[in-house]
């Protein structure tokens, strides 16, 4: 076979499932080793490292009502857009800082302080969500009723607009909001086994070798006239060969 029949063959090499099939029961307890160890190692790591946090929300209701008190239609299209705004406004940097303040945070700056906090609306509400997120449930709460108190004293004045209502007060928290250690647990048991699979089918893959008739044919086309045997099967045919010379001379 030339070098043109060999180049050919390499790129007709493709790998079969069976294969893969069968390299997986091969490595199968090393894919359940990683699988352990990945578990252990990340949801341990999890527990270990990171603190777990806890969430506190405050709910503003913006209201747009006339003089007469009469809600209207162009009332509650004002209302929907004066939400929008106090969901901008709410993290102005005047009313963080009025936060840090009031409260005696121990923060670096107005940016670490709005990284704890997440405003939102729920749709085709005029609801306003305040959510705090601290590794402290008594400061999450705390920082969630301040910022809802700011934006009943503050922001009307800015907007011109009617005072907000307080729906409901954040309450310190129970529950730890994150992290989840079955969810870390689950997720590294998953990347250590996948990658220990991974680099056993990368190699397998890399190796080219051809160790049976079978793959010969395959991959070339060829049927082997001949089989040389390994070195073990030498031994073990020249040991059994002295035996049975043994066994002779003894009769």
């Amino acid at each position: 076979m030339d070098n043109t029949e060999l180049h050919g063959a390499e790129q007709d090499w493709e790998i079969n499932l069976m294969d893969l099939f069968y390299l997986f029961r091969q490595k199968l307890v090393g894919i359940l080793l990683a699988l352990i160890l990945g578990g252990l190692a990340v949801g341990g790591g999890t527990f270990l490292l990171i603190d777990p946090t806890y969430e506190a929300t405050a709910k503003l209701y913006i209201v747009s009502a006339s003089n007469d008190s009469v809600v209207n239609l162009t009332d509650l299209q004002i209302g929907a857009s004066l939400t929008a705004d106090y969901e901008e406004l709410v993290l102005s940097r005047p009313m963080l800082e009025s936060v840090i303040e009031n409260l005696e945070l121990e923060v670096e700056d107005v940016e670490e302080l709005e990284e704890m906090i997440e405003i939102s609306n729920p749709a085709d509400t005029r609801i306003l969500n305040i959510t705090a997120t601290s590794t402290d449930p008594e400061e999450a709460e705390r920082i969630a009723n301040e910022i809802a108190a700011l934006a009943i004293d503050w922001l009307p004045e800015i907007m011109e607009s009617n005072t907000p209502n307080i729906a409901e007060e954040a309450v310190i928290p129970d529950k730890k909001a994150g992290p989840s250690y079955l969810l870390s647990t689950m997720a590294g048991a998953v990347v250590f086994a996948a990658l220990y699979y991974g680099i056993a089918v990368l190699r397998y893959v890399n190796d080219d070798t051809v160790r049976t008739e079978e793959e010969l044919e395959r991959y070339f086309g060829l049927t082997p006239l001949a089989v040389i045997p390994e070195e073990e099967e030498l031994d073990a045919a020249s040991k059994r060969e002295r035996k049975s010379r043994l066994g002779f001379h003894r009769n």
